[in-house]
């Protein structure tokens, strides 16, 4: 891991040209009429997300205060400049898709690796035992939930995955946007309390979806089942472990909150993590309309879905990864 010394050493001058670009106006109260120059405000608002991902770094990494003071100041001496007037409509929605969304998962990494894992290992290790045998179904579901999982994704169903009856897809719709936001709200909401609900909420939605795969698998539904899934697992799942990661987060606050009191340290993490959870409805949304209206149609070919679901995924990937790095 890199030394505070080095890591301070590397980003030190990137730091002092921020702290002179805000300086000249810093002197003086920022008002509503203050603006930057188009040239110098591009300039300052790239020093301004590197600052904020290096601040991250450094309290992920627990450096040395006076570097977190430092790059605290900075970061919220920039935001006052940048941010004094309110930005609303399409072109703040635009740049919180194109680059703050990506840029906040990169630098929440750390914990959206460790939400990752708490929810796909469960899922693994469930869904291999299951599989192997199926009655350890009955300990994760009952046996009407578990034969309502059979009629759900039979061969013979008129529609796959309808945990209900509806009438359209647009009531469809509307379900599974509010049953996909409960979840990640519980696996958000859940940091909390010291990060344990998150964990657990985490870990028990990867085992009821590996519970269900292999119940399924074994009976012989592997190909209606994971047909139906793959596309919008893309934006469903990732939304969860990013939800997860946004707990976590909460939950560090809580439990490590360095110089702070518990109480400004928690306000700060809802800060930090707040466009995460914008992407996070983001992805809800986009998953539950192409649940309803594509993963669930029958005369859509397995293969079809398939390969949409592989564009899909390095979609998302590729986003979450590269999306608005020439910014950072």
């Amino acid at each position: 891991m890199m030394t505070p010394l080095r890591f301070e050493q590397l980003h030190q001058d990137e730091w002092s040209e921020l702290e002179i670009a805000i300086g000249s106006v810093g002197t003086q109260t920022i008002s509503k009429s203050m603006s930057l120059p188009p040239t110098r405000g591009a300039r300052v608002a790239l020093l301004y997300r590197r600052a904020c991902e290096h601040l991250a770094l450094a309290r992920a990494r627990a450096y040395p205060a006076y570097i977190v003071d430092r790059l605290e100041r900075i970061t919220e001496d920039a935001h006052q400049l940048i941010y004094h007037r309110p930005e609303v409509g399409m072109g703040r929605l635009r740049r919180v898709l194109a680059c703050e969304f990506p840029a906040s998962v990169r630098a929440h990494r750390r914990y959206v690796a460790v939400a990752a894992a708490v929810f796909v290992l469960p899922m693994v290790i469930v869904g291999a035992l299951v599989y192997g045998r199926p009655e350890l179904i009955l300990s994760v579901v009952s046996a009407e939930t578990a034969a309502s999982f059979e009629d759900m994704y039979s061969p013979a169903a008129e529609s796959i995955g309808r945990v209900r009856t509806a009438s359209t897809d647009w009531i469809m719709l509307g379900y599974y946007i509010r049953n996909n936001i409960g979840v990640s709200f519980q696996c958000f909401a859940g940091g909390l309390f010291a990060g344990l609900g998150t964990l657990f909420f985490l870990a028990y939605n990867g085992a009821f979806a590996g519970a269900l795969a292999g119940y399924l698998a074994e009976r012989g539904m592997s190909a209606t089942f994971f047909s139906f899934v793959a596309t919008h697992s893309a934006f469903e799942l990732t939304a969860i472990v990013l939800s997860g990661a946004a707990g976590l987060r909460i939950g560090h606050s809580l439990l490590a909150p360095g110089r702070l009191r518990r109480r400004p340290s928690l306000v700060r993490a809802a800060q930090d993590t707040a466009v995460l959870l914008y992407g996070v409805v983001a992805l809800l949304v986009v998953a539950a309309f192409v649940e309803a209206f594509w993963s669930s149609a029958r005369w859509l070919p397995p293969a079809v879905k398939y390969a949409v679901a592989a564009i899909c995924w390095t979609a998302v990937i590729l986003y979450l990864t590269r999306q608005g790095r020439d910014a950072d």
